[in-house]
């Protein structure tokens, strides 16, 4: 090897038998690149971590030459190769990240053995091709007039992100856990990073911002190119700028709005503009939440996207094809593929693991089909470890639960590539939920360290032995908080790591951002989940075959045989978790010696798992008894329930206790697009102290029923008639050509069909309905227009089927707008009965004073009318099913 330069470090090494200094020297070629440099730099700033001191200019008593190998035939990308020879060690990197990584396992030896006295022969190379994280460019709440994901990229928004130090810091984790993938995520990126001829207006930020932005990219892709690490800008589509949608009239975001010539061209232009300005960044496309059909988002991409891309390479010269990448998220992925690919070789696919959640390492079902799908496609799948809504805010780091995830992640889902949000907190970067004494803001870099590093590890290698990985993390975690600590430390993490993902898919409503688990769950949820509009493919995907509570209680009534993971059997293990974790981590703590205070946020959160896992069995043990009196209609059942939930508040209480003084809110996404267990609009409702008095008014109304019903039984009670109001239509203004009929028995509401309405909920009487054509709302959106001089709600209908023709009711899974109008939730379930139709549930559309358009999703779709009265909702149980019986808890 021709030695251009040695980087001298003096070492002092822990062994016995040493007692003078010795020095490492490291070489490379004349020719080193610049990933090959930062190996140098990299492993002299590990060794110093490690007790080493530079001495610069002269050869060591070690000699590391790094070098690259000269044939790389049949070689992995990023692996090498360590040669020891004495006290001689050859590093050969397939490519430059290859030393890069060499220099982190050899800097990793180290720390292990307190030697540099390597094994003969080393040899590796990562499993997985990309390993990346993400950080989000978004906030908690929704800035004023602007819809979810709108967010310029500003100083005064994102201060941070102009914190060129903070940066190098991220990236200096990557490269200690071997990630070579940074993903940026925002909604419409392109307005705050490219200025274009064609439409100067479209930029949102400042000149002055605009030339930090400019820096500041240029700045992360350089640091994050010589660290191996690549660069991918997430955006959603169709996003428009904010003032290049007020300069033509249009909303920014429209999921049921046409592709147009203009929003077209100016995405293609937008994407070329940053392709030619940033020709080392990759791109990642959402073609869901803001686009409507499939056959839009293979339109989009292929005719908008592609074209965009190889405009920009065109403008450059080049012939070669930066990665795109593709999220499966709210699409036909494989059908996207199908299109693309003849147009685009270098075509990633992305899609959640656990949806929005961590639950399981047994994944199954049709979400586990679609990743075995686009994985058979021959481009690489990557898995992303999606917002985990349901770990929010505790810690969470389980290196079993990791391992065994990665590995289902390649022998079930077939993917070779990872993608990991954030454990907590995604919406609020760079900061967690945890409250600290002295008011200041703890990083989640610092706080969830070991959730990078046990995804880094097992995204490497994921067959790593067992009983190895025991030793390896034991050890870890005695360096960082005092020996003998590790092994509990470790045992209350993997314990602790069961509760939430096992409770959620035993239990939850959604795997989303709809729900944060970790709030709790309301009765009423518990005992008719169906009401709050379960995920489809949700327990069909995310778990080992069982059974909903609900399920659980009919099969005993009707003594049929019970399948799989049973919810009592869940809570159980649950508690026992808890129990173990509390354990486990106070058996350790007289032992702790070092970030004591972080050991005790630690120790804090398993008293919290374990207080909210006795929470929930107990609620659920309620629940139990509820259901039971649904089939028995025995009232014992509701007194035995009493006592239980009595029980599960006191545990609830004792949460409040231990996280009213260290946790700002649970979860980080504050706003009306989470529903359960209770609507978080205006960022309400986000720690545990503001849904305490729910839970206690759940307690409260149940006595008041049980005493009603007991006072029926008794003869005691004078019934009150319910008179239920018809609502009052409002008065609007329509076009001319639009054609409304009063709402009764017999009326026809759609044009080519002799259906006519048979019954409906007694509040719908009388308003004006609009009467469409079926075939016309299949081929394209219902478009509303309408003026009013005062706050009016619009009442729509959607079918309770998933058939293709019939639109699909809002969903916050797919469509983040989907409560913009406070619709996400049917005002009146089971209300209309039209013959030969599926069941009908009426969502309220809310809208102040003034002109509105409104675009409606493309099928078969009622239109009900406008009103101004005040909305109660209920069940109005037109279908025939049993009665439902969550009035308990109102």
């Amino acid at each position: 090897m021709i030695t251009l330069r040695y980087i001298a470090s003096v070492v002092l090494l822990g062994v016995s038998s040493l007692t003078w200094a010795q020095t490492v020297g490291i070489a490379m070629s004349k020719k080193a690149g610049n990933r090959e440099q930062f190996a140098a730099q990299y492993l002299q700033k590990k060794l110093s971590a490690l007790g080493y001191q530079s001495v610069v200019g002269k050869k060591g008593d070690y000699r590391i030459d790094l070098s690259l190998a000269k044939d790389t035939a049949g070689l992995k990308k990023e692996g090498f190769t360590i040669l020891t020879k004495g006290k001689r060690i050859l590093v050969i990197g397939n490519d430059g990240t290859g030393v890069i990584y060499a220099c982190n396992e050899i800097a990793d030896y180290v720390r292990q053995h307190k030697s540099l006295n390597l094994p003969r022969e080393i040899k590796d190379a990562p499993e997985m091709v990309l390993r990346g994280s993400c950080v989000g460019i978004q906030k908690p709440y929704l800035l004023p007039g602007r819809a979810v994901y709108e967010y310029p990229y500003t100083p005064e928004l994102f201060p941070w992100f102009y914190d060129k130090a903070q940066w190098i810091k991220y990236l200096d984790m990557l490269v200690d856990n071997r990630m070579n993938s940074l993903y940026l995520w925002n909604g419409h990126p392109f307005a705050s990073l490219v200025k274009l001829k064609d439409y100067p207006f479209a930029v949102e930020v400042d000149d002055a911002t605009f030339k930090k932005n400019e820096e500041m990219f240029s700045f992360l892709t350089h640091e994050a190119d010589k660290r191996g690490i690549f660069v991918i800008q997430m955006f959603y589509n169709i996003l428009l700028s904010k003032p290049f949608a007020e300069h033509y009239g249009l909303k920014t975001q429209d999921r049921h709005r046409p592709i147009t010539p203009l929003i077209s061209d100016y995405t293609r232009k937008s994407i070329a503009a940053f392709i030619e300005k940033y020709p080392n960044v990759g791109l990642l496309a959402c073609l869901g939440e803001a686009m409507d059909t499939y056959e839009d988002d293979v339109e989009w991409f292929t005719k908008t996207i592609i074209p965009g891309v190889k405009d920009g390479l065109k403008a450059l010269g080049r012939t070669d094809e930066p990665p795109l990448l593709l999220r499966a998220h709210d699409t036909d992925c494989k059908m996207v593929m199908d299109a693309a690919l003849p147009l685009y070789r270098n075509l990633y696919t992305m899609h959640k693991y656990n949806g929005e959640s961590l639950t399981t390492y047994e994944p199954r079902g049709p979400w586990a089909k679609i990743h075995t799908d686009l994985a058979s496609l021959g481009s690489t799948h990557i898995e992303n470890v999606h917002v985990l809504a349901n770990l929010e805010p505790f810690r969470w780091s389980s290196p079993d639960f990791v391992q065994k995830a990665t590995q289902a992640m390649h022998n079930v889902h077939h993917a070779n590539a990872l993608h990991i949000y954030p454990q907590a907190s995604y919406w609020d970067w760079p900061y967690s939920a945890d409250k600290l004494a002295d008011g200041k803001r703890e990083n989640q870099l610092d706080r969830d360290w070991m959730w990078y590093q046990t995804w880094g590890r097992y995204a490497w290698n994921c067959h790593r032995n067992r009983q190895d990985e025991i030793v390896y993390w034991d050890g870890i975690l005695d360096t960082k908080y005092g020996a003998n600590t590790g092994d509990g430390i470790r045992k209350a993490y993997e314990e602790s790591g069961e509760i939430a993902p096992k409770l959620l898919r035993r239990f939850g409503i959604t795997e989303g951002n709809r729900q944060t688990l970790l709030l709790g769950m309301k009765m009423a949820q518990l005992v008719n989940p169906y009401k709050y509009t379960i995920y489809p493919g949700f327990y069909e995907s995310c778990g080992p075959e069982g059974e909903k509570l609900i399920e659980y209680v009919e099969k005993e009534w009707k003594h049929e045989a019970h399948n799989g993971e049973l919810p009592l059997d869940i809570i159980e293990q649950a508690m026992a978790h808890g129990d173990k974790a509390v354990a486990a981590i106070d058996a350790v703590a007289g032992q702790v010696t070092s970030d004591k205070d972080e050991f005790k946020r630690i120790q804090n959160d398993m008293l919290c798992y374990q207080a909210f896992a006795y929470a929930f069995g107990w609620k659920v043990k309620a629940a139990l008894h509820v259901l039971n009196y649904k089939w028995g209609k025995d009232i014992k059942e509701l007194d035995a329930a009493l006592p239980l939930m009595e029980k599960s508040l006191d545990y609830y209480r004792r949460l409040v206790n231990l996280t009213k003084d260290s946790y700002l809110y649970a979860n980080s996404m504050q706003t009306s697009m989470r529903r359960i267990p209770i609507g978080g609009d205006d960022g309400k409702y986000k720690h545990w102290e503001e849904m305490l008095p729910v839970y206690e008014k759940e307690i409260v109304d149940f006595k008041k029923n049980i005493a009603m019903l007991k006072a029926k039984e008794a003869g005691t009670y004078t019934e009150k008639e319910e008179v239920i109001r018809s609502l009052k239509p409002a008065k609007v203004t329509l076009p001319k050509d639009v054609k409304t009929v009063t709402l009764k028995k017999g009326v026809r509401l759609f044009s080519d069909l002799d259906s006519v309405v048979t019954d409906y909920a007694p509040e719908l009487d009388g308003l004006k309905a609009y009467v469409f054509s079926t075939n016309q709302q299949r081929q394209e959106a219902v478009k509303l227009d309408f003026t009013c001089d005062k706050n009016v709600t619009l009442l729509v209908g959607y079918f309770r089927d998933d058939q293709i023709k019939y639109a699909q009711a809002p969903k916050l899974e797919i469509d983040a707008t989907a409560n913009e109008y406070g619709q996400a939730e049917p005002a009146y379930t089971s209300a209309i009965r039209i013959d030969g139709m599926p069941q009908v549930n009426v969502h309220p559309y809310s809208f102040k004073p003034g002109h509105h358009t409104l675009l409606l999703p493309k099928g078969i779709i009622l239109v009900l009318g406008y009103t101004s009265d005040k909305i109660k909702p209920r069940e109005v149980g037109l279908s025939g099913a049993d009665k439902a019986i969550d009035w308990l808890f109102y």
